[in-house]
């Protein structure tokens, strides 16, 4: 499964797999604490360590249930060096259960696949890897982290999807549930809580981040978590779906499974999920930050209007909101729409907004060079996205622009998920001041650019980028990073590439913004 988060962690090639674990083959029952004779011994391969937890969440947890792990991915050592670290203290103990963990880096064995009993299967492998065609031959079992947590997490589960904002919104809404009732979150956002499905109790509220590759496995267990908050679509990871509707049946499994009493949250905007209504089988809930009157929740000036407790209520959360970008103000909607029909009260809701600051890459204000501001936003990897953030400092260019308008110097351009980059390029064609273009789709972009009021360079690489970026750029003007495709070509994640666009601006003499 690939995924800007987990790209490139375990395997390749091709094949097929469906992934599917039933509880005999764990052997135990959900949420049991303790290792039964069935788990013991349970020969367990995990495919894919990879940086993000996931991997190593799945190793600490079977190994600890005295099963012998094995892991195996295509990255090195080396490359793997702080998932390795985190499990270094997995080590065995006489008359323990805890079992030594066995490394196979830099390949894969068939042997770990037709031996094993189990197979836990990272976000970042394909499907159609011949690896998994021989676990299924062989007779093993195939699941995935998320898998597992939610066949053995009792607590309710508020799962967060789309195609952007998903971090923000899982962020700010466990906030929010967190300041009325005990609330955990994770998943995609990339902390695993699968080493802590024993101790999570039913009473609590568990708020999951889900990729499209996540909900594409939950699909094979069939199983939805009770509240679906659904935010944005558009086309993304085609290399990896293969087509649009397929990537939109992926998302759809968030709702698949759920039940009357259960709850989804859409929205109202996006042409795409208003088709969805009939896909509800319990209570649902849109929001609108276009306004929309008929939406249970919408924005009104400054105001947001709720109606969803059966009579409407109003909170000025406009004013509170310190992220930039109007798509910022629809994750915001999506969190206090959930939030809200979840129980939690008006005043906590805007307190968390008050409170919420961007997160890490995600269009962020790093620091100034005189009066230039810089913005990662090396999270921006869809076109879509990338068009927000031009869309967040920028008005249309030419003789209609007011006068001390801040310019955009955009830098764009990576690995190639075979996405149309038309918004992207409508929106730089028309906004930005220059064009910078870097990576594996850069001199395709150069050319869809051309003729347009912005100026475009190729750059040879991010450093180089940022380096004419400050020679073009003027009093007022902002410098950002929005590259709308994914870093795969120049960079292992989204956030490797942002720390070395923040390294280049510093060498260039930015600095950082106070705290």
């Amino acid at each position: 499964m690939r995924s800007e988060r987990h790209h490139n962690a375990g395997g390749a090639g091709s094949g097929r797999s469906a992934l599917h674990t039933p509880h005999s083959a764990l052997g135990g029952t959900p949420n049991s604490a303790h290792p039964t004779g069935e788990e013991a011994g349970l020969k367990v391969t995990i495919m894919g360590l990879g940086l993000f937890g996931g991997g190593v969440a799945a190793a600490r947890y079977f190994a600890a249930r005295g099963c012998r792990v094995t892991v195996t991915d295509l990255k090195t050592a080396e490359a793997l060096a702080p998932s390795i670290r985190a499990l270094e203290d997995v080590k065995p103990q006489t008359g323990g259960s805890i079992q030594p963990i066995t490394y196979r880096l830099g390949r894969h064995d068939p042997a770990d696949f037709t031996r094993a009993d189990l197979v836990v299967v990272n976000p970042a492998v394909p499907r159609t890897s011949p690896y998994l065609a021989m676990a299924e031959e062989a007779g093993a079992c195939l699941t995935s982290e998320m898998n597992l947590f939610f066949e053995h997490c009792l607590a309710r589960l508020v799962g967060v999807t789309g195609t952007n904002g998903k971090s923000t919104t899982t962020t700010l809404l466990g906030d929010m549930l967190g300041r009325a009732m005990p609330t955990r979150v994770g998943g995609n956002i990339g902390r695993s809580l699968l080493e802590e499905a024993d101790q999570i109790a039913p009473g609590e509220t568990v708020v999951l981040e889900l990729s499209s590759f996540q909900l594409a496995d939950l699909g094979r267990i069939e199983k939805s978590p009770q509240t679906a908050v659904l935010l944005s679509l558009s086309p993304n990871h085609l290399d990896w779906h293969g087509t649009v509707r397929q990537y939109y049946d992926a998302k759809k499994n968030i709702l698949a499974f759920q039940g009357e009493e259960d709850l989804a949250v859409l929205n109202a905007d996006d042409p795409e999920l208003c088709g969805w209504r009939s896909l509800v089988r319990g209570r649902a809930f849109f929001y609108s930050a276009a306004g929309r009157r008929e939406a249970a929740v919408f924005a009104d000036g400054p105001q947001v209007v709720f109606r969803v407790t059966g009579r409407e209520e109003r909170l000025d959360l406009a004013s509170r909101l310190r992220l930039l970008g109007r798509h910022n103000l629809a994750n915001v909607l999506a969190a206090a729409t959930a939030a809200r029909a979840l129980g939690v009260g008006l005043d906590e809701i805007g307190d968390a907004v008050g409170a919420l600051r961007p997160l890490p890459h995600r269009l962020e204000p790093i620091g100034k060079r005189e009066s230039v501001l810089f913005v990662d936003d090396s999270k921006a990897t869809t076109p879509v996205a990338a068009r927000a953030a031009i869309e967040a400092f920028s008005q249309p260019a030419g003789p209609g622009r007011a006068k001390g308008t801040a310019g955009v110097i955009l830098i764009a351009g990576g690995y190639d998920k075979k996405t149309d980059p038309a918004p992207m390029v409508a929106a730089a064609r028309e906004r930005a001041k220059a064009v910078l273009v870097i990576g594996q789709t850069g001199p395709a972009l150069a050319a869809a650019l051309d003729g347009g009021r912005a100026r475009v360079e190729r750059a040879g690489d991010l450093e180089a980028a940022v380096r004419r970026a400050v020679e073009l750029a003027a009093p007022g003007d902002v410098v950002l990073l929005a590259p709308g495709h994914a870093s795969w070509d120049m960079f292992d994640n989204y956030e490797q590439r942002g720390k070395a666009f923040r390294r280049a601006a510093e060498a260039c003499g930015m600095q950082p913004l106070a705290p």
